[in-house]
């Protein structure tokens, strides 16, 4: 699992029926600064993952995001869909290994 901050959603004009409920974010991936203070509000070098919500997350959540097959496990059938929210983040604390 991933960390990152929600900072768009996605507007599909038609969706698959079985990804009724849920609905499309845009994700930028926690970078390392931004684990070390997450009020910083600038998007990460990281590229931005699109990420299929069912949880309720809104705009400048931080969320927790699997990807790859892991995505796939909720769903009744295998559906082709990269990454998917896990959770909802209310507050995390980050210490560097030295």
């Amino acid at each position: 699992m991933r960390l990152g901050k929600v900072i768009g959603k996605l507007v599909l004009s038609t969706q698959e029926p079985a990804y009724a409920g849920g609905r499309w974010l845009i994700v930028s991936p926690l970078g390392k600064d931004q684990y070390q203070n997450p009020r910083i509000r600038r998007i990460s070098e990281i590229y931005s993952v699109v990420v299929y919500d069912n949880l309720g997350a809104r705009e400048g959540d931080i969320v927790g995001f699997v990807e790859g097959t892991e995505a796939t496990a909720p769903f009744e059938h295998p559906m082709p869909i990269d990454a998917i929210n896990a959770a909802i983040i209310d507050s995390f604390q980050y210490s560097p290994l030295t």
